[in-house]
């Protein structure tokens, strides 16, 4: 069955979507098999694969809202599958308020697919309205991008508040993935003393591996190319090959 991880930070702009993209596509590398299942109204992770979110239909809206197949919506490309949004997921967060079970939705859908994986991997919108709380429902664990920068604590409290309800009332099983630095420049204090901090507030979840601020990585999206295949010689690329290889060892570890 597969690890169901939701990457979540309600901050916009601190790599979630980078960092589903590319970790999809390192752990396809590997040989496992992985589904990125794009949550956000935007659908970067959609055209970040490859995949044209204008005509992907049914997508992931058409499951939750239309009662489409599940696996009807999967598109698969050499980089892992992908299970599409577009711009309509923008109105499900209401259109679902007056559905029994509203929580649950992305969570049933999955459930039907996770026979067929090792990860499925939802990048949630930055925000912590019912569309990331159902990501938090459907989901085993929670990885967490934090970017090195000023104000990067900012806002995590909030995070872990939602985290805690769900937990209490939805879904008790929801653990840290871990917790993942992004944007990191080892030449600037700065990002040295908000990996001390990150540190500091999740003792032992923080991963080894960090993502460099790195030119590359922002361009691979608009060729619909993860890092890998865009520039696999790049730092960004040599990061989150290591981070795939970090997070399937810690997960070998625990059996």
């Amino acid at each position: 069955m597969a690890r169901i991880i939701a990457v979540v930070n309600q901050k916009g702009g601190v790599g979630k979507t980078t960092t589903t993209v590319n970790l999809t596509a390192a752990l396809a590398a590997l040989g496992k098999r992985v589904l990125l299942c794009d949550f956000d109204a935007q659908a970067n992770a959609t055209s970040g694969m490859g995949v044209d979110k204008n005509t992907a239909s049914p997508n992931i809206y058409d499951v939750l809202i239309n009662g489409a197949e599940v696996d009807k919506a999967v598109v698969s490309t050499k980089y892992g599958d992908v299970l599409p949004s577009n711009k309509a997921l923008a109105g499900a967060g209401i259109e679902m308020i007056g559905i029994d079970g509203r929580e649950r939705l992305l969570g049933q859908a999955l459930e039907q697919l996770a026979g067929c994986y090792d990860y499925i991997f939802i990048d949630c919108p930055p925000s912590l309205e019912l569309l990331t709380v159902n990501a938090l429902c459907a989901a085993g664990s929670l990885l967490v991008p934090v970017q090195c920068e000023y104000y990067a604590l900012e806002g995590l409290s909030d995070l872990l508040s939602t985290v805690r309800l769900v937990k209490r009332g939805l879904n008790p099983k929801l653990a840290m993935e871990g917790v993942l630095l992004t944007m990191f420049d080892s030449r600037t204090n700065l990002s040295l003393q908000v990996a001390q901090e990150v540190k500091r507030h999740f003792p032992g979840q923080v991963y080894a591996t960090v993502i460099p601020r790195n030119v590359r990585l922002s361009e691979a999206p608009s060729h619909g190319k993860p890092i890998s295949v865009y520039d696999p010689y790049s730092r960004g690329a040599e990061a989150y090959a290591s981070l795939a290889k970090e997070m399937e060892a810690i997960h070998q570890s625990r059996g």
